[in-house]
């Protein structure tokens, strides 16, 4: 996710200070995705060397009061504009998981996928009673809010899916049939062993 565009993004409806952007981004949101204030500064110190906001006034309080600049207003139109490019590998630790476990001996990768299915049921729950729980989506943050559980309701309703397709492509081979001895070739490339000098 695009903390950089979406403070942006944001800042695109007016000057902000630090603690404001993060309150406007969890409102937007619905404080799915935890920020800090350090995160928000850090990223606003980036988007100023960049060019893309500038400091603005003090208030009395003292906050710095950040407002975007005419490049960052064209990044923002050119993200909303633009697909979420997803990568083509993957980075999933759960793919990842399943697929190291389905080749090592000895693991019963049945327990690994049913250990996980539990999980995922019980956070598929935990989001419906949150989603229903909540108040008529009508007004803007409510309905912000609402589309971002969805998209987690659906990711965890996929990864169901996905756990129930891969038990039952395993199940059509024998476990020891699927086990990886460690290869006997050697690699090409690797860390040099070190040699005493002279010897």
């Amino acid at each position: 996710m695009s903390v950089r565009q979406s403070l942006l993004a944001i800042l695109d409806q007016g000057p902000c200070y630090g603690y404001q952007l993060r309150t406007e981004f969890d409102r937007r949101t619905g404080s799915t995705w935890p920020l800090n204030v350090g995160q928000i500064y850090n990223t606003l110190d980036r988007l100023e060397r960049d060019g893309l906001v500038e400091k603005g006034d003090v208030d009395e309080q003292g906050h710095v009061y950040w407002q975007i600049t005419d490049a960052g207003r064209l990044e923002v139109r050119a993200w909303l504009a633009s697909p979420v490019e997803r990568s083509q590998g993957t980075r999933d630790e759960l793919a990842i998981k399943l697929a190291v476990a389905a080749t090592l001996p000895g693991i019963d990768v049945g327990d690994v996928i049913q250990t996980q299915r539990l999980a995922s049921l019980r956070q598929l729950q935990e989001l419906n009673r949150a989603k229903y729980a909540g108040a008529n989506p009508d007004g803007p943050e409510e309905l912000a809010w609402s589309l971002v559980v969805d998209s987690m309701i659906f990711t965890a309703e996929a990864e169901i899916r996905w756990l129930d397709h891969t038990e039952q492509r395993l199940a059509l081979h024998p476990q020891h049939a699927m086990e990886l001895e460690l290869s006997t070739e050697k690699p090409k490339r690797g860390r040099p062993v070190k040699t005493e000098a002279g010897a």
